[in-house]
């Protein structure tokens, strides 16, 4: 397989990952509480959005990078 077909698949893949899940989500422990010896933690959530139109841009690359390279 050529290194440009590759590049089209992995785009692709990738664009549909995009899609599918919509972010990248990771867990923050933060201080709630801190009186002296005393802590609280607690877990938090966050997550960074990703723009459906990024999947969708990725994909149509991809299938271009293999359309041209036939």
């Amino acid at each position: 397989m050529k290194s440009s077909a590759l590049l089209g698949v992995i785009l692709i893949i990738i664009g549909v990952i995009c899609l599918v899940y919509g972010g990248i989500s990771y867990t923050k422990t933060e201080k709630v509480i801190d009186i002296g010896p005393l802590q609280v933690k607690a877990d938090k959530e966050k997550k960074i959005p990703i723009p459906p139109v990024v999947g969708i841009i990725a994909i149509g690359v991809g299938i271009t990078i293999l359309l041209l390279k036939k």
